[in-house]
């Protein structure tokens, strides 16, 4: 009998369609709808989701969480205790890091995301420094490694849902034991009732059901760290870690779609283009738009703020639409000088694809009956 778990990872093979396998993948996890992009804070049902096994069931009544390994006092508290000590709440933008995977040619096989794999929350809960600075920390420690209660098999390994993170970004202010979003106590999809915010890093990090943390003197080389999430061009060289969130700039589609393609509609006019933008580690600093398909850029106004780099930030473009065809194009740039490319290098996983999101717009004369979608250009996956 054929082995049933599935293959390697790998591309897929040229004009090779979308398979039941990634469309079952793409039914369980979703997107953020683009026209959510006007919320400041995406609505929980909003938010983009990616669950790698099932959701478990744990009851909150029940549920602890350890801290132990290489540290002098291990620790073991339960929700209560995590509620008494002291309660932030952080406003964060959170990106899956195989945001754009579907858009790559070949075609990494995974989750098929598009540009939607995103959202902003505010999550509550308590600084996990704290906590690892009283179980006392050894002298030794460099990673600290989280693990979920979410069990199952990627790649033919078995196993639960772990990652690490260096002593020194464990140790950051900004990372939560977070036990609400958007002020309600988490809901089982993401994360309940514990899950860890790593502020500024992509989705991977961001373990949910935290049943366990635990100190190492050794490099984690559990399978999320050492084989899935690196960057790499072929499958047996070591790669280089997913990390940080790279410069994003999201346009909120305007006018009105068509069903299948999500080509836009709009009446000639007046249009304010807008959207949002964000990174990891260095603030956006501009945002370019292109109206004609990237042969002309320019400036767009961005929302003051003081906010850090991976809070997304507002910004607008104000349009005089005339009749015709357009591909309307954004583009952020940060502090570190990292602008989104026009063509985006490729990895074997599909990961860190930052590349400049396109939206298909028909612009009819306002006095004219809408244009119908079936006479625009070829569909266009990224609007």
């Amino acid at each position: 009998m054929a082995q049933p778990w599935s293959s390697p990872a790998r591309v897929a093979e040229p004009d090779e369609q979308i398979s039941f396998e990634e469309l079952a993948l793409a039914a369980r996890n979703h997107a953020l709808p683009l026209e959510a992009l006007r919320y400041d804070v995406t609505p929980i049902g909003l938010h983009y989701l990616l669950t790698h096994y099932d959701i478990p069931e744990l009851d909150p009544a029940e549920f602890t969480v350890t801290i132990a390994g290489r540290v002098t006092r291990p620790v073991r508290l339960d929700l209560p205790a995590l509620r008494a000590r002291p309660r932030v709440t952080t406003r964060v933008t959170m990106e899956c890091a195989g945001n754009g995977r579907a858009l790559l040619n070949p075609r990494p096989v995974s989750q098929p995301w598009l540009t939607g794999a995103v959202g902003t929350a505010e999550w509550t809960g308590t600084p996990l420094a704290p906590v690892l600075r009283e179980a006392g920390l050894a002298d030794d420690a460099v990673e600290v490694v989280f693990a979920g209660a979410d069990h199952g098999v990627e790649r033919g390994v078995t196993q639960d849902y772990q990652r690490s993170l260096p002593v020194a970004e464990a140790l950051r202010d900004e990372v939560l034991l977070a036990y609400e979003m958007n002020g309600v106590p988490l809901p089982p999809q993401h994360g309940a009732p514990l899950r860890l915010v790593v502020p500024g890093w992509y989705g991977m990090a961001h373990v949910k059901w935290l049943r366990q943390i635990t100190v190492r003197d050794t490099p984690f080389d559990g399978y999320q760290n050492t084989s899935a999430y690196r960057l790499r061009q072929h499958p047996d060289e070591p790669g280089e870690p997913v990390t940080r969130m790279l410069p994003r700039a999201l346009l909120q589609p305007p006018g009105y779609p068509d069903f299948m393609s999500r080509v836009r509609g709009l009446a000639a006019g007046p249009c304010r283009l807008t959207g949002r933008a964000w990174a990891g580690d260095a603030e956006v600093t501009g945002v370019e738009v292109s109206i004609d398909g990237g042969e002309h850029w320019t400036p767009a106004a961005l929302e003051p703020s003081d906010a850090p780099a991976w809070v997304w930030r507002r910004w607008w473009y104000d349009w005089q639409a005339t009749p015709g065809h357009y591909r309307l194009q954004a583009r952020a740039t940060d502090a570190a000088g990292r602008t989104q490319p026009v063509d985006q290098s490729w990895n074997r996983g599909g990961f860190t694809n930052n590349l400049v999101q396109r939206v298909e717009v028909m612009v009819t004369d306002a006095t004219s009956p809408p244009a119908a979608a079936a006479a625009a250009p070829a569909p266009n996956p990224t609007g």
